[in-house]
């Protein structure tokens, strides 16, 4: 297992993916180990079994497909080794994910969740112009936390991103945020500021947020359920495809590795014309 999170490192994969598939491979290992198996010795059938047996714990359907996803890349290192001649997880099936439209808030909610956050102390400060920035630019969790000075440009009113797999993309970056983040470097930062971190956005101690203070923020400031980073990148996607942006450019800024992946807001898209049309027409 050791070797195999090295040589996913060594191919660029992010750590948090590289956690999880070490806890997925960590579950089929306990799972051959108690049939006396070798990982060498494992089939594809035994495999099906394997998959089998999480999705009759109760395991998503979204869960078995990563967990596959998994082993079916352990399988491909063991073979690029020459240690196998064949990947067997290659012939196990992965299941079809159900069908997930993410949530999506209209952009009065969007405003009014934004306006509500009061900008007297550092932190509010800090706060409004994170929320400010997630919603302006889409971006994850992970990649607004790992944001330092640097990465912002007032003056091209972009952001340099590193995103998935060490992928780096420069977003543009609108008037609204622009405006917040400029009120948290001029009054916010410097009261957060020890010098200890070039981080753009600091915690009160002075150091880098992590992605769950950012969220633990969130709630404090939403007051409300529901309401995450991604819920704010997905508002960002489906509120850009409404004003009529080109899917590719919507993938561009989001950085997906695949269309497939963008192409999730033409649903959310196509359910708010279905709805607009069983208001409105005649014969709906």
């Amino acid at each position: 297992m050791a070797r195999f999170d090295e040589w996913l490192s060594a191919g660029g994969m992010a750590a948090k993916t590289r956690r999880a598939y070490g806890v997925d491979l960590a579950q089929l290992a306990g799972w051959a180990a108690r049939r006396d198996l070798a990982p060498a010795e494992l089939t594809h059938r035994q495999l099906r079994l394997f998959a089998g047996s999480v999705s009759e714990r109760g395991a998503a359907k979204s869960t078995v497909a990563r967990k596959l996803a998994a082993v079916r890349t352990f399988y491909r290192q063991l073979v690029e080794r020459g240690e196998l001649e064949a990947n067997p997880a290659d012939l196990v099936a992965t299941p079809k994910k159900d069908s997930y439209l993410p949530r999506v808030l209209k952009s009065a909610e969007v405003a009014a969740l934004l306006e509500r956050i009061p900008g007297s102390s550092p932190l509010d400060l800090r706060d409004r112009a994170m929320l400010e920035l997630a919603y302006a630019a889409g971006l994850r969790a992970e990649e607004l936390v790992g944001l330092d000075l640097g990465s912002a440009d007032p003056d091209a009113e972009e952001v340099r991103v590193e995103g998935k797999g060490g992928r780096t993309r420069v977003v543009p970056v609108g008037e609204h945020a622009w405006r917040a983040l400029d009120r948290y470097l001029t009054r916010g930062r410097p009261a957060l500021d020890t010098g200890a971190d070039r981080a753009l956005f600091l915690s009160k101690s002075g150091r880098r947020l992590s992605t769950s203070d950012l969220r633990r923020r969130l709630r404090l400031q939403a007051r409300r359920a529901g309401i995450s980073p991604h819920t704010l990148r997905h508002s960002f996607a489906t509120h850009l495809l409404e004003g009529g942006a080109d899917l590719r450019a919507i993938q561009e800024l989001l950085g997906h590795a695949s269309i497939s992946t963008t192409q999730t807001y033409t649903r959310v898209e196509s359910g708010r014309l279905k709805r607009a049309y069983t208001r409105s027409h005649p014969r709906a």
